[in-house]
């Protein structure tokens, strides 16, 4: 009884790829005249010119010196805390760390949209949108973002600031940046 169950697990999938085998050769067709024809149609097309290769352009090597930049592994508070001991040299452009920090100070320009502009009282005001959908209204010589970025200019597409980054160890350098009406 055992040996006729293993003898029938062994030929019943020989039988069935047999049959299958043979179910397929019915399928086959001899006639390739099509194949052929299609062929030689290829064969008669004229040959194109095949196109050069675009010329490589030499990149010429840029050598880095770090010398005088500040540290990228040294965090920017860590440097603050150094100008407030008094470490930093007192010439030069540096950030009023004294002055009290304005509620957009508290988020990075690029999590600030600017929303639109009112015309209040001959001034201009901003609207801008944070991250967690509060509406505040800025206008020229607030400070946004965490760059100490004063607001210098608020026209109908965009407001327009100047930050202070730090640049070297001990020092800090200007650098302008914008925020576009966005809605």
């Amino acid at each position: 009884m055992i040996l006729e169950d293993s003898f029938i697990q062994i030929v019943k999938p020989i039988v069935l790829i047999s049959l299958c085998s043979l179910s397929l050769l019915g399928c086959v067709n001899d006639d390739v005249s099509d194949l052929d024809q299609y062929i030689q149609n290829v064969k008669a097309r004229p040959k194109g010119a095949i196109p050069l290769l675009p010329e490589i352009k030499v990149v010429e090597p840029y050598l880095f010196d770090p010398d005088g930049l500040r540290n990228p592994f040294q965090a920017v508070k860590k440097i603050e805390e150094e100008m407030e001991a008094g470490v930093s040299s007192a010439f030069g452009i540096r950030p009023n760390v004294t002055r009290r920090k304005e509620e957009l100070e508290a988020y990075s320009l690029d999590t600030l949209r600017m929303v639109g502009t009112v015309q209040l009282e001959n001034s201009k005001w901003a609207l801008i949108k944070a991250n967690d959908g509060t509406i505040h209204r800025i206008k020229k010589g607030n400070y946004m973002g965490q760059n100490y970025g004063e607001i210098i200019q608020i026209l109908d597409n965009r407001i327009e600031l100047m930050e202070i980054v730090p640049d070297k160890p001990g020092s800090w350098r200007e650098q302008q940046a914008s925020l576009a009406l966005t809605e």
